[in-house]
């Protein structure tokens, strides 16, 4: 497998390639896919990359790109490259004070904006950002402040590049560009103090490319991978290089909430997501099987038993199953299987990544039950991604799998993850103090994640900075009862509450139209939202479930109170990260008042 420099890495693989697909975005006018050959993609690279350079930018330089999943994005980024300049993502729901702090903090001259919504944040904070000196916006259909004199659309920006009139100065800076040079600068989000921004070098995913290589071998240049989460986590960002790398077709996926109609346009055969994507396709299948009648009930129970036998207690252990279940398990894979891959859109599916947070056991079960291979991995910004992943045959549920080849962890003080490898930042820029807490002096990044290994698998057990320590003097690891409780049908999003208090409780927020079919089902009656949510029944409800889900847990680590909310947790209210973690300690101010009422005796 031939290494190429991500500033030669698109050119390389047009010359390859040709004419074939590489990338495929949405035309929400027409409702078509749009194809981009992979020669027409090095065309765009090569055109953004001079016109970067008629702009001004300078090599090392760093530029911002503010927007939701766009193909100019990749355009941008590999023309940044070709310049040895440096990419700075922003999360497409960035608040004015998050964009000013990064523009500010990597001095920024050009930031590129998508939509209406990323334009007008960037706008208002422009006269405030003493670096900032031009928007380019992606998206033509945005409206400009009459009192902007400065940006200019995209589609003005490429005419600067038009006939590549400055590729001599762009062929020199490709010439000098090395693996050691910076290529990102990706801000955390920071579920607690200010963000830092850290340093990805070309080294690093080169290293993962590498790696991937080897642990992803059934990756083709016959797959096709949705983008669906946003290209500023460094999940999506390392997977679509290493897919590029691997001559994969990217479909770009603009709108997040547009996923579940986008994937069955495409069909795709690879696609990263995060747990909550599987535990909403659990609770659709468990809800079908509740609501099916009689013998359809029946096969779908038997279905999901099958599965669990044949994938679950034989493949998984590198075993041959018994004549009898393969026999079920191809009836199935042809009817029940069949039709639950095609309702989700996946019956292409070679493999699908999951990681950003735990997956339940009884989802990860479930998923590879029915035969989907989703890969279980774990990773950090820090880390360019993957630290380790699960592997076809032998992996566990409930584990983050095998740690990638060429990268050292060890298990520190505190049971503490730590990490040291190619593929590890060299640090937080312009962060001193945090990089030698963050880097001691032997090369160990610490990670700040609790786990062991068993059997040469890594299993996390909680975030050390997240551990509650009750006025009792027990601790607390909130995301593993997080974790278990999500998984129920009427449970959206929760937040385990136990810090310096007597007991634990709970912040949940309901599935609220289930809530009410379950009120319309059960003839309570009810005013509105607030009065249903009070109502013992409701109440009595909730109480049970939790009751059922807890069981494992020790008594102190149980929920003893809870209040249901009438409207989720949001990032506006800085609830959320842009990664959608919860910032406990913003949830535990805005929410005192009801924490504390739960604490009354």
């Amino acid at each position: 497998m031939a290494y190429h420099h991500l500033s030669v890495l698109v050119h390389r693989q047009a010359e390859k390639y040709g004419d074939k697909v590489a990338l495929k975005y949405r035309d929400y006018e027409t409702g078509r896919w749009i194809p981009v050959t992979w020669n027409e993609f090095s065309q765009r690279v090569r055109q953004a990359a001079n016109a970067l350079v008629a702009l001004g930018v300078k090599e090392e330089e760093n530029i911002g790109v503010f927007s939701q999943n766009m193909p100019e994005w990749f355009y941008v980024d590999f023309g940044a490259f070709g310049n040895r300049a440096v990419t700075v993502p922003l999360y497409a729901t960035s608040s004015a004070g998050q964009a000013k702090y990064i523009i500010d903090d990597a001095q920024i001259r050009y930031l590129f904006v998508g939509e209406q919504y990323q334009y007008d944040v960037a706008f208002s904070v422009f006269g405030f950002c003493s670096s900032l000196e031009q928007l380019v916006i992606f998206d033509r259909s945005v409206k400009k402040d009459p009192r902007d004199l400065s940006s200019i659309y995209f589609d003005e920006f490429m005419a600067k590049g038009e006939g590549l009139p400055y590729n001599d100065v762009v062929e020199e800076r490709t010439s000098r560009a090395s693996y050691d040079d910076l290529a990102n600068i990706l801000y955390t989000s920071g579920t607690t103090g200010e963000p830092k921004g850290v340093m990805l070098h070309h080294s690093c995913y080169l290293a993962q490319f590498q790696v991937h290589d080897e642990r992803l071998s059934i990756v083709t240049d016959k797959d096709v991978s949705m983008n669906f989460l946003p290209l500023t986590h460094v999940f999506e960002k390392a997977w679509c290089y290493f897919c590029i790398h691997r001559g994969v077709q990217i479909c770009v996926n603009l709108r997040p909430t547009d996923i579940q109609t986008t994937i069955k346009e495409i069909r795709p055969s690879l696609m990263c997501s995060v747990p909550r994507f599987w535990e909403k396709v659990y609770a659709g299948v468990q809800e079908r099987i509740r609501s099916a009648m009689g013998l359809k009930r029946l096969l779908m129970l038997d279905a999901l038993r099958v599965g669990r036998i044949y994938n679950l207690d034989y493949l998984r252990l590198g075993k041959k199953p018994p004549m009898a279940i393969q026999l079920k398990y191809q009836f199935y894979e042809k009817t029940i299987y069949a039709l639950l891959k095609k309702i989700i859109g996946i019956e292409n599916g070679v493999c699908f990544p999951t990681a950003g947070a735990a997956v339940p056991d009884e989802v990860n079960a479930f998923v590879h039950s029915v035969g989907i291979n989703m890969v279980v991995g774990y990773g950090l910004t820090e880390s360019t991604a993957t630290v380790s992943c699960t592997l076809p045959v032998g992996y566990e549920i409930g584990s983050v799998g095998v740690v990638l080849p060429g990268l050292e962890v060890k298990i520190g003080e505190n049971s503490e993850v730590l990490l040291r490898g190619k593929s590890i930042t060299k640090g937080y820029y312009k962060k001193t103090e945090a990089t030698q807490a963050a880097i001691d002096e032997e090369g160990w990044f610490h990670t700040g994640d609790a786990g062991y290994f068993k059997d040469g698998q890594l299993y996390l057990t909680e975030r050390i900075k997240d551990l509650f320590k009750t006025s009792n003097g027990k601790y607390i690891a909130p995301q593993a009862l997080e974790t278990k409780l999500v998984i129920d049908r009427y449970i959206d999003q929760i937040a385990i509450i136990a810090d310096q208090r007597k007991f634990v409780s709970a912040l949940i927020v309901p599935e609220y139209e289930l809530l009410e079919e379950y009120a319309k089902r059960k003839k309570i009656k009810y005013k509105n939202m607030d009065e249903l949510l009070r109502h013992p029944r409701i109440i009595g409800l909730f109480r049970a479930r939790i009751d059922t889900l807890q069981q494992q847990f020790a008594h102190y680590e149980q929920i003893k109170r809870f209040t249901l909310l009438r409207e989720p947790f949001s990032m506006e209210r800085g609830e959320l990260t842009n990664t959608l973690k919860l910032r406990r300690a913003v949830v535990a101010a805005n929410y005192k008042d009801i924490i504390d009422k739960m604490y009354d005796d």
